[in-house]
């Protein structure tokens, strides 16, 4: 098993040498979400301003605050450039050189996306978040809820790398994916409670979002950073949840792998 680990150990490395060159695009990176959770955070703000107390959805002003910000700094994790890659290199044909090595594509394109991740929470979710703590008021976290929130977080990411990979796969049946990528992207930041708090949609459309693999994405997390959860029972539930989803997209991307394979034709030479 550690000997496996250690193949992909390299893909790792060679991520993060490759992010050390383009350093300015974390401080891109960072002003967009800066900007981006500005302009949500204080239209909610505004809205729940006429809310002494608890107001729409159970919130706040300072847990709905949370709540949003939060959501887009988890949407940064989520960015981890899985499906533009795998959609490249299947169109330029580059996958064909990685299908001779002696590892698992799939995973490889996991290992290598690890260090966007860590670079992404560390380089920009960590400066935003501190911005912002000094210029709103934030719930403050027990700390169980901070622990659950984290092992949470752990598992969305391994949700969102599961979706931007089936995204990137699409590139086997279309030859530009910009289409598909950006539908992605709008399907998951409306399903997953990026936008609009899941609890605040119409009763039926709630349930349809929760039905969906995108809650555990953002909803299922920040359920359990602010404590809107009923007992141990409500808490396992959500972290569950969040597991069956992973399972179930991962044995799908494994099969809808092996049948892109046989798709797969290189032309050059």
């Amino acid at each position: 098993m550690k000997s496996r680990l250690r193949a992909y150990a390299p893909f790792a490395t060679s991520g993060l040498q490759s992010l050390l060159q383009y350093r300015s695009m974390f401080a891109m990176t960072a002003m967009t979400a800066a900007a981006g959770a500005a302009v949500t955070v204080f239209l909610w703000r505004a809205v729940y301003a006429g809310n002494p107390g608890t107001g729409p959805g159970g919130f706040d002003q300072r847990s709905i605050t949370t709540y949003l910000l939060v959501a887009q700094l988890l949407q940064v994790l989520h960015t981890n450039r899985v499906d533009d890659e795998v959609a490249a290199e299947v169109y330029r044909g580059d996958v064909a050189v990685m299908l001779v090595r002696p590892v698992s594509y799939p995973v490889m394109r996991f290992f290598a996306c690890l260090p966007v991740v860590g670079a992404n929470a560390v380089l920009v979710g960590v400066p935003v978040l501190g911005l912002f703590a000094l210029l709103v008021p934030l719930t403050a976290p027990r700390p169980l809820d901070l622990l659950l929130f984290a092992v949470s977080t752990a598992l969305s990411v391994l949700l969102a790398f599961c979706v931007n990979l089936l995204t990137g796969m699409t590139g086997f049946i279309t030859t530009n994916t910009w289409g598909v990528r950006m539908v992605k992207q709008s399907v998951v930041g409306f399903f997953a409670g990026q936008l609009v708090p899941l609890s605040l949609m119409p009763g039926p459309l709630e349930t349809l979002a929760r039905a969906l693999p995108f809650s555990g994405m953002v909803d299922g997390p920040l359920t359990l950073l602010l404590g809107r959860y009923d007992g141990w029972t409500a808490a396992a539930g959500v972290l569950a949840g969040q597991l069956a989803w992973v399972t179930v997209l991962t044995l799908l991307c494994a099969v809808l792998w092996r049948a892109s394979l046989s798709r797969l034709e290189v032309l050059g030479g």
